[in-house]
């Protein structure tokens, strides 16, 4: 049975994502290193630091609850009706207080979560990445047309308008996978071939955490 007693405030909540999460054991979300330590708070929820990486992080870090703008115990609410009883979203919306294309859009991105493909990697596997131009172009009506927001050569990151888009392929079934990614360093690659964090367990058309 759901513990409905979690929904009485954001803290319970948090302490239930603290407990489901990190049940395996606590990890960086980048890098995948168990040398990780508490590192004070964010609002109610525990804030760790990797060693090994030098990042911090949260327990909501590279999950949909990340930026979600509505508090945790709201979102399991509305969740957990919306699978066990399918309320509408527009009871849900009423219900909860929470506008309805807000809500609309993190039940979206959930049901997505839950059907992504499960991945399993034979191998050997072959990697490689390739840059993807993505700024601004096209032109409107009687206007000049606009310039790619990335103006210099080479490799590039998301960040620098130019995300890396790795490629797949698995020679063990013969299987082909494209994942965008944010960048292309050794720690994105060890993420996307961990057996337990990446497309070797779940594909999501791109990589959290990154």
């Amino acid at each position: 049975m759901f513990p409905f007693e979690v929904l009485n405030s954001e803290p319970s909540a948090a302490n239930l994502l603290e407990q489901v999460r990190w049940r395996d054991g606590l990890e960086c979300p980048r890098c995948r290193s168990d040398s990780v330590i508490k590192y004070g708070s964010y609002r109610e929820y525990q804030r760790y630091l990797c060693k090994d990486c030098d990042r911090t992080f949260n327990d909501k870090t590279g999950t949909i609850f990340a930026h979600a703008k509505i508090g945790l115990d709201t979102l399991l609410f509305a969740f957990y009706s919306f699978l066990r009883f399918n309320t509408s979203i527009h009871q849900l919306a009423a219900e909860t207080d929470v506008s309805y294309r807000m809500l609309h859009r993190c039940v979206e991105q959930f049901a997505r979560t839950l059907d992504a493909p499960v991945v399993s990697l034979v191998g050997p596997v072959e990697i490689d990445e390739f840059y993807v131009s993505a700024g601004k172009k096209g032109r409107k009506r009687d206007q000049e047309p606009r310039s790619r927001g990335l103006s210099k050569r080479g490799r590039g990151t998301y960040d620098e308008d130019k995300p890396p888009v790795f490629t797949l392929v698995d020679r063990g079934s013969d299987q082909r996978y494209i994942v965008p990614a944010k960048s292309a360093t050794e720690s994105t690659v060890r993420l996307l071939l961990h057996p337990r964090g990446g497309v070797a367990n779940r594909l999501h058309g791109r990589i959290s955490g990154l």
